[in-house]
């Protein structure tokens, strides 16, 4: 046996000493995995291990599915469902290949961002500058995330006598929505009677005042974001978002489930075969917004740069260690990495699952109603995809539901970006680099972060809008993002831990599909203005 086959094998043992080892080659051994944490090798242990994936999926499970992904059906029907697949599943191998990179060397993850080449301005790389722009238009977007969260709560407990008028106003009109697309759709002949009746409802919410109740709300949990934020307490309140965000997704498959029951409603054989063959046909506007929301639904760009601070701060790179030309730290990082893989996959499950779900209940349910998401209503219009199936009770443990997705959504993306923004002020020599510094920084700014938001809540209100121009945003950050990964696969990368050539080949698919989502929204965005 070779000194380097010992070192590998005894390396992947962990320093188990045995017959055919000498006290020199385990100590070579020892030398080379000194400060290291083995990976965990039974399931339970791996399952412990799992983690920042949890965290990504509870951030994910929010903006872009309950609004983006319900809108995009809401507009094209059936017909865009495989490429809201796609979206969720070509970008986890740039997920991983981008925790590879922080994990092997130790990096925060914008400063490995800031080391791709190309064009610098004040000392900042460009992809630096880029993630600087996107960081902007994502506040806009936690700002109309704030203003669904505010939604949810007045409208399921509302605080003020006009915001308990507007409500019972409000239903009504969703009410007489739902009985007219029901009447044209079967053909009933009381349609006209029903239309006028809304017709009425429209013209007299055009006077109706918009009560108090949402921007309270926002407010009560912004500052209450922001405390927990700023003491670091957010484990707990991170803990009951994610349990609230899975028994809601339960209860989006339990939708998806009745409504397949329902012969009035139930998704043909012939509509799942249309959504889930690749055609852009009829799908002109509706793919304009399909790409925006690529760009949020699934792992966003944003998600994709956060993922390795969850990463480092679960413990992965200390696990691994010290970059180290030793065998054995090859050999503990290659292990961590399968964690690592481990976790990304299941998240993305979690995550694609939860996709189609919406997409399907905003297709089967909004898009046949002709019932698009908008506005100050935005929450109450998303609630009428389940009145056909569960009834008109349903409204109210929707809307509870409604604030669980988007406040965890809201709370997990503060928490996460607030790191890169730290981080992004250290790399511009605007903080000291030290770690107690660094800590203290996070915590200011997730308070000037949730600040940011509640003003964007209140000067834009307009929650739909406001999601998508970030998913504009995030889409055309997937470029860069493309490029940043093959740098890293290629030129940023100890050998001893290159995948093979099938994972290059995913890739290889992720790269492109970011290349291709990006052009195509920057080619719509110059084509709006010069095509006016």
């Amino acid at each position: 046996m070779t000194q380097e086959r010992r070192l590998r094998l005894f390396g992947a043992r962990y320093l188990e000493k045995g017959a055919g080892v000498t006290d020199k080659e385990h100590s070579q051994v020892s030398e080379s995995l000194e400060g290291y944490s083995p990976p965990p090798k039974t399931f339970w242990k791996t399952v412990a291990a799992l983690g920042p994936g949890i965290i990504l999926a509870s951030s994910i499970v929010g903006s872009g599915e309950l609004i983006a992904t319900t809108v995009v059906g809401a507009k094209v029907g059936f017909s865009l469902l495989w490429l809201i697949i796609l979206g969720c599943g070509v970008k986890v191998a740039a997920q991983i290949e981008i925790g590879r990179n922080a994990i092997t060397w130790g990096r925060t993850p914008l400063a490995s961002f800031d080391r791709v080449p190309g064009p610098r301005v004040a000392g900042r790389g460009w992809i630096y500058w880029c993630w600087a722009v996107m960081m902007i238009l994502i506040v806009v977007q936690q700002g109309g995330i704030l203003a669904g969260v505010g939604q949810s709560l007045a409208a399921a407990l509302p605080l003020t006598t006009s915001g308990r008028v507007a409500g019972t106003f409000y239903e009504d009109l969703a009410k007489a929505e739902i009985d007219t697309a029901l009447a044209k759709r079967e053909g009933r002949a009381d349609l006209q009677s029903l239309e006028r009746k809304l017709a009425a409802l429209r013209h007299q919410s055009k006077d109706l005042k918009t009560p108090h109740d949402a921007s309270i709300y926002a407010v009560l949990m912004a500052i209450l974001t922001g405390v927990f934020l700023a003491c670091g307490r957010y484990g707990l309140i991170e803990r009951l978002s994610l349990v609230l965000v899975l028994a809601f997704t339960l209860f989006t498959f339990l939708a998806v489930v009745m409504l397949q029951a329902d012969p009035n409603w139930a998704v043909s054989s012939e509509e799942w075969i249309t959504g889930l063959t690749p055609s852009l046909e009829g799908t002109s506007g509706g793919f304009s917004v399909a790409l925006a929301a690529l760009g949020i639904i699934g792992v966003g760009a944003a998600e994709l740069m956060v993922y390795p601070y969850w990463c480092l701060e679960k413990g992965y790179g200390k696990s691994v260690g010290t970059h180290s030309s030793s065998e054995g730290w090859a050999v503990n990082a290659r292990g961590w990495m399968r964690v690592m893989q481990l976790d990304a996959w299941l998240s993305m499950l979690v995550y694609t699952l939860v996709t189609v779900f919406f997409y399907v209940l905003g297709a089967a349910t909004l898009g046949r109603l002709g019932l698009v998401p908008s506005g100050n209503e935005m929450v109450r219009t998303l609630g009428q995809m389940y009145v056909p199936i569960f009834g008109a009770w349903i409204q109210q443990i929707f809307l509870l539901g409604a604030f669980a997705v988007l406040y965890s959504t809201f709370f997990v993306a503060a928490a996460g970006n607030s790191r890169m923004v730290a981080d992004g002020l250290v790399l511009a020599g605007l903080l000291p680099s030290d770690e107690a510094s660094r800590r203290k920084a996070v915590r200011v700014t997730c308070v000037v972060w949730v600040i940011a938001a509640l003003s964007m809540a209140f000067l834009f209100r307009a929650p739909v809008a406001m999601v998508l121009a970030s998913g504009v945003a995030q889409a055309v950050m997937l470029g860069a993002l493309a490029v940043a990964v093959l740098y890293f696969r290629y030129c940023d990368i100890d050998q001893r831990l290159a995948p093979n050539r099938s994972w290059d080949v995913l890739l290889w698919c992720s790269a492109i599909g970011f290349v291709v989502i990006a052009g195509w929204t920057i080619w719509q965005k110059v084509s709006e203005v010069l095509f006016f």
